[in-house]
């Protein structure tokens, strides 16, 4: 148990240790030098801990309040969960992880799905989602651990090997895809450009006038889109009865609002700019060393890899991906009031990551019309994701999806969920 608690908390838990390793293992098959192969592991984790330290600002400096506010306005969006699932099943969680991952590698080996899932947080969520699923739906013991296994090895397989030739539209080549929860949004988005787009004018081709140059710099465009929003939810707080400054936490403090929005909309920027460094340092090394594991063991595979790695191919899509899903998503919660089991708030952070990544897509096939057209629709299904999942969810994560669902995590899981409970028949 040691070696495998090891195994699942220090290595695939730990995702820069992870990376690293895949990085290390990579660089030693193809027999580079000592010091190409310590340059190239310590860089991969270096471009690892940049991108997360990026993603990191971004929500927990930035976009963060902009939840805590609708959490104030709705405060019966809370929902206490009965069961502690990360505590509770930390050990059926990383069963599933490890055989999952074999199984992604067996498969990517001896098939033309090629894919290896190397996104290392997701690694860890996604038999969290699906665990918590089998839990609210009765299932115990084996039983249990087979399903979430099973849905998780197939989610590692079956996504990536998705979004493979929607990702190649977006770079231009075909050395890596995507492994994150953005799958079912990113391919709506995709194919919604095909159909109603034009790929020929992009979002990146937008023309600014002089005057409004600086609108290029996804950076400055997003602080701005940041603070207006943090300017609309403080008057929304002010005419529900609440004090910006006690919801916000800088009451009694030395500053007050215009610092506090100031700050939040500016960290926003630095998020990104940090998070797109990393972003190109962490390709830089992973895809290189990856090959010769690719060469060795695993012919013709290709690593699936977080959403951001994708942002810098199109930032402004990214941003107009965010606003529009923001507006589309809040309308939806509002036509919608009433018909869930849960109050459901505006998920910021898929909005941002997932409907962004699809953003991308959609332009990448549909020009502005693709990104506008497939960002407007995720936003109102992200909101239908969580609200039916709520049914599947509510004894065991329901917060926590009210955070971070609305995608794959609530589209599998409610799939799971359902099988879930025709297994509780017999």
């Amino acid at each position: 148990m040691s070696v495998f608690n090891f195994i699942i908390n220090e290595i695939f838990g730990q995702g820069a240790i992870f990376l690293a390793l895949i990085a290390c293992i990579g660089l030693i098959l193809q027999k580079k030098s000592g010091t190409d192969i310590v340059r190239g592991t310590m860089m991969t984790a270096i471009g690892f801990f940049v991108l997360s330290t990026g993603t990191n600002i971004i929500t927990g400096n930035s976009i963060n309040g902009i939840a805590t506010a609708f959490n104030t306005i709705m405060p019966d969006a809370q929902q206490s969960a009965s069961v502690d699932i990360g505590a509770t099943y930390g050990t059926q969680i990383g069963i599933v992880m490890v055989v999952a991952f074999a199984i992604n590698i067996l498969v990517a080996k001896y098939t033309k799905w090629k894919s290896v899932f190397l996104t290392g947080h997701m690694l860890y969520w996604f038999p969290f989602v699906f665990i918590a699923a089998g839990v609210d739906a009765g299932l115990t013991g084996g039983k249990l651990i087979l399903l979430a296994t099973i849905f998780t090895a197939l989610y590692m397989i079956i996504s990536p090997n998705l979004l493979r030739p929607l990702v190649k539209e977006v770079t231009g080549d075909d050395s890596f895809t995507i492994g994150h929860p953005t799958t079912c949004l990113s391919l709506l988005s995709g194919y919604l450009g095909k159909l109603f787009g034009n790929k020929s004018k992009s979002t990146e081709d937008l023309k600014f006038p002089k005057s409004l140059g600086f609108l290029r710099e996804v950076s400055i465009t997003g602080s701005i889109v940041i603070a207006l929003t943090y300017i609309v939810m403080a008057i929304i707080l002010k005419v529900n009865g609440y004090n910006p400054d006690e919801v916000w936490g800088y009451a009694g403090g030395s500053t007050g609002i215009f610092t506090f929005v100031f700050t939040h909309a500016i960290y926003f920027g630095v998020g990104v700019t940090i998070m797109l460094q990393g972003v190109r340092m962490l390709i830089a090394e992973i895809i290189p060393a990856f090959k010769g594991i690719a060469d060795k063991f695993v012919p013709g595979a290709i690593p699936a890899l977080d959403c951001p790695v994708i942002f810098g191919f199109a930032p402004n899509a990214l941003i107009l991906g965010f606003i529009v899903a923001m507006i589309t998503s809040i309308i939806t919660i509002i036509l919608t009031a009433g018909m869930f089991p849960t109050v459901i708030i505006p998920l910021t952070f898929t909005c941002f990551f997932e409907i962004g990544c699809a953003s991308i897509i959609g332009n990448a096939t549909g020009g502005v019309r693709g990104a506008v057209i497939g960002s407007a629709v995720s936003g109102v299904i992200m909101v239908l994701l969580v609200g039916f999942g709520s049914y599947f969810f509510n004894n065991t994560i329901q917060e926590w999806m009210l955070v971070y669902g609305g995608q794959d995590f609530s589209l599998w899981g409610i799939i799971e969920g359902l099988v879930a409970r025709l297994l509780m028949l017999f």
